[in-house]
């Protein structure tokens, strides 16, 4: 699917066309391309005499070139998040900006890219040429993955009140705490990859001289603010591993109850083991044959062994 947008007093204005209409006499300022057909693809490879990627081959291409200058053509590929939710995961798009249109290809549609067309449809004068729409996309960006952060933060924040909590975690609930842990530095993890592909496209742009100067200023505030992000997804990493730490010393302390109880046991139940072997041994004249009260004196001196024991291990409190 094709969307095409013209410039019209500073904000975008969708550009209603047919495939045997030429698009260049529209002076659209950005293409973008969605799951494209192979016709779509021909159609406008033809029209704009250039060669498209498609998105099928968008993720196997080295990360070392991902952005270069072809034919006096800016060719950029990068990853955008899919939503800010949870599950969220990473797309990469291609952006190809050759004179003054920009053409982006793409296998779904993002909806930082729906949001996009609805917010500059409704404003105007802050669009002037397609270089302002590139720059806007990152920036959106930027802030989707900020958005992104802040849901981590909340989750975290859950986590941290089972962990540090005043009820001990068993050994179930430090499972699930481990796997929504595990979760929140995947999240986190994705966001910084996606953050530091969006620097380096950035610094790309700058690096190209492309930019007015009122450009270059609002490029060099994205970096800012990615660096900003940098900062809070170093502290999500540090606050990730001291939940990891609590709740592994959780389960660490639950299975130390379990080995102490069977140390105590073994411990208690010795002496009565130890007065039974005794006991039984075959000597020439046994207890019983000349001691009617060699049995029950046995048992009870067994039993006195195990109550003596255990009662001072309830006391100390190894019982419980």
């Amino acid at each position: 699917m094709l969307h095409a947008f013209t410039l019209n007093s500073g904000r975008l204005s969708r550009i209603h066309f047919e495939e045997d209409d030429d698009l260049r006499t529209d002076q659209p300022i950005w293409i973008d391309v969605v799951a494209p057909t192979e016709e779509e693809r021909d159609w406008l490879e033809q029209t704009y005499r250039l060669t498209l990627p498609k998105p099928t081959h968008l993720r196997d291409i080295e990360a070392s070139a991902r952005f270069y200058e072809e034919g006096g053509e800016l060719h950029l590929r990068s990853d955008f998040l899919y939503g800010k939710e949870s599950g969220s995961r990473s797309v990469t798009v291609a952006f190809v900006l050759t004179g003054t249109t920009l053409i982006s290809v793409h296998a779904e549609d993002l909806p930082l890219f729906r949001l996009m067309r609805i917010r500059t449809h409704g404003q105007s004068g802050e669009i002037e040429d397609s270089r302002d729409v590139l720059i806007d996309l990152y920036a959106m960006d930027v802030e989707l993955s900020a958005d992104a952060l802040e849901e981590v933060y909340a989750d975290l924040g859950g986590v941290s009140g089972r962990v540090l909590g005043d009820k001990a975690l068993s050994d179930r609930e430090a499972a699930e705490v481990l796997a929504s842990i595990a979760h929140g530095e995947h999240i986190n993890g994705r966001i910084r990859r996606n953050v530091m592909d969006t620097r380096r496209a950035i610094s790309f742009l700058l690096r190209s001289k492309r930019l007015s100067l009122a450009q270059q200023d609002e490029a060099h505030q994205i970096v800012q603010d990615i660096d900003s992000l940098d900062g809070h997804t170093a502290f999500l990493f540090d606050k990730i591993n001291f939940l990891m730490d609590a709740t592994v010393g959780f389960i660490n302390i639950n299975q130390n109850k379990i080995v102490r109880l069977f140390s105590v046991a073994s411990v208690g139940l010795l002496p009565p083991t130890l007065i039974a072997s005794i006991y039984g041994m075959n000597f020439t004249i046994m207890p019983e044959l000349s001691w009617k009260l060699g049995y029950p004196f046995a048992l009870l001196l067994m039993l006195l062994s195990v109550a003596v024991p255990f009662a001072i291990f309830h006391r100390k409190g190894w019982l419980k």
